[in-house]
C-alpha cells in the first residue's frame, strides 16, 4: 500500500481472449484505484468484465496490456513464484462455490492458508477458533463442509480469507448459492468486518442486495467502467 492509502491501482488494463479466431475484449483500458477500507462492488451485465477485473486484481489472470500494482508491487514485473507469494500473503479470495477442502474440518480449512504461510500451530489454531466464534460458528469447528449449510460454509470461506490478514479480500458472487436470508447475514457480517477491522473488500456481483450494502459501486459495461459512485460512509 502506498502513502496515500491506495491498495490496488490499475492503469490502462486491457484483457483480450481468443475464441477460435475471434478476439473478445473483456477489459478495455481500465483505470482504477482501490483505497484502504473500501467496501466496493463491481457490477454489470453478464460479459461486462467484472469477474475478469476481479481476477486480474487478484493475480489469477494476466492482463493483455496495462499495469497493475497491489500493495505497491507491480504484478507484471514479478516472477510466477513472487506472484504466488503475493496472493498467499496479500489477497484473500472468497469463491461462490466455497472451495473448501472437503476432508478438512471448518477449523482446519480456516487454518489452511496460515499453514502455507508458516504460521506456528498454536497461533493459527487460536486465531481460527476466534474467527469462527466471531462469525457465529462456535461449536461447529470440527464439522466437515458436507455437515454445514451453504451459509455456514461461506462463513468458513470468509474466515479462511481473512485469517491470513490480507490487505484486500475479493469475493466473487459470494451470495450466488445462498438464499436471501443467509446472503443478507453474510453481507452484514462482511460489512461489520470492514467497519470494525478496516478490511478492504471488492466484490463481483449480480445481486442487488450486495449492491445495496456497498459504499462504492463500480459499474462496468463492455469491459469499461461507465460509472464509479461513492455512497455515504
Amino acid at each position: 500500500m502506498n502513502a496515500n492509502g491506495v491498495v490496488v491501482k490499475l492503469e490502462q488494463v486491457t484483457k483480450v481472449y481468443r475464441q477460435d479466431s475471434v478476439a473478445v475484449h473483456a477489459l478495455c483500458g481500465v483505470c482504477l484505484e482501490i483505497l484502504k477500507g473500501d467496501f466496493a462492488v463491481l457490477v454489470g451485465p453478464s460479459g461486462s468484465g467484472k469477474t475478469t477485473l476481479l481476477n486480474v486484481i487478484g493475480g489469477l489472470d494476466t492482463p493483455s496490456a496495462g499495469r497493475i500494482w497491489v500493495a505497491g508491487i507491480e504484478t507484471g514485473r514479478t516472477s510466477k513464484s513472487e506472484l504466488s507469494e503475493m496472493r498467499l500473503r496479500k489477497i484473500g479470495f472468497v469463491f461462490q462455490e466455497f472451495n473448501l477442502v472437503p476432508v478438512l474440518s471448518a477449523l482446519e480449512n480456516v487454518e489452511f492458508v496460515m499453514l502455507l504461510q508458516g504460521v506456528a500451530e498454536a497461533q493459527r489454531r487460536a486465531r481460527s477458533y476466534a474467527l469462527l466464534k466471531e462469525l457465529g460458528l462456535e461449536g461447529l469447528e470440527h464439522r466437515r463442509p458436507n455437515e454445514l449449510s451453504g451459509g455456514q460454509q461461506q462463513r468458513v470461506a470468509v474466515a479462511r480469507a481473512i485469517a491470513a490478514e490480507p490487505i484486500i479480500v475479493l469475493p466473487d458472487e459470494p451470495t450466488a448459492n445462498l438464499d436471501s436470508k443467509a446472503g443478507g447475514a453474510l453481507m452484514d457480517m462482511m460489512r461489520s468486518l470492514n467497519e470494525e477491522k478496516g478490511i478492504t473488500f471488492v466484490f463481483s456481483t449480480h445481486d442487488p442486495m450486495v449492491v445495496e450494502r456497498a459504499r462504492r459501486v463500480i459499474r462496468l459495461r463492455d469491459g469499461e467502467i461507465e460509472a464509479d459512485e461513492r455512497g455515504p460512509a
